[in-house]
């Protein structure tokens, strides 16, 4: 599938959807020092090419707000207490007019532990911090990341029409996922 980029918009934060961990699993905050579990996650799911790469990206997005990630990145631990798949409720200036919003950011599970029920509990509950700092939230995602985009579609992600390239790219998923996703007037 072509990769074309694209943003996704929750217009609140109301009636998150509610999803159990399988046993064995656990949510828990960030703690200072955790970056290298999130480096090794990010590197495992190829957004970077090796977890030194990620560690740079970590540092310079978020080494400048490290406490402020102990409140709104969680990771998913399994039951040996491993760092397995993390989320993070960051915000961000979705149109650049200085109104920030909530973001869903760097989302990632470890591909051993990929179809085990554990991206739906892990995206509730970094949606469920948003829920604690904004009123509506945002994502950046990429049409070859089409399962996740469904999954956002599920909960209650709407597709922003930032270019003439959204429309490709949401025509491709709308094949991809068998589903209507933008009306008739999008």
């Amino acid at each position: 599938m072509k990769r074309i980029s694209l943003t996704m918009v929750r217009k609140d934060l109301l009636n998150i959807p509610k999803y159990r961990l399988p046993a064995g699993f656990r949510i828990r905050l960030f703690r200072k020092g955790d970056e290298h579990n999130w480096a090794r996650i990010e590197a495992s799911v190829d957004e970077f090419s090796n977890e030194d790469s990620a560690l740079k990206h970590f540092n310079k997005e978020f080494g400048p707000h490290i406490d402020e990630m102990t409140k709104r990145c969680v990771f998913i631990e399994n039951e040996n207490g491993e760092e397995i798949g993390t989320a993070t409720a960051w915000y961000g200036d979705l149109k650049g007019d200085g109104e920030i919003s909530g973001r869903i950011h760097w989302v990632g599970i470890v591909p051993e532990y990929q179809g085990r029920k554990l991206s739906k509990p892990l995206l509730s509950a970094a949606m469920n911090l948003l829920g604690r700092h904004h009123s509506k939230a945002y994502l950046t995602s990429q049409t070859t990341s089409f399962q996740a985009v469904n999954m956002y579609l599920n909960y209650g992600f709407e597709p922003f029409i930032t270019s003439h390239s959204c429309y490709e790219a949401w025509s491709l998923l709308k094949d991809t996922l068998n589903r209507e996703i933008l009306d008739k007037n999008g």
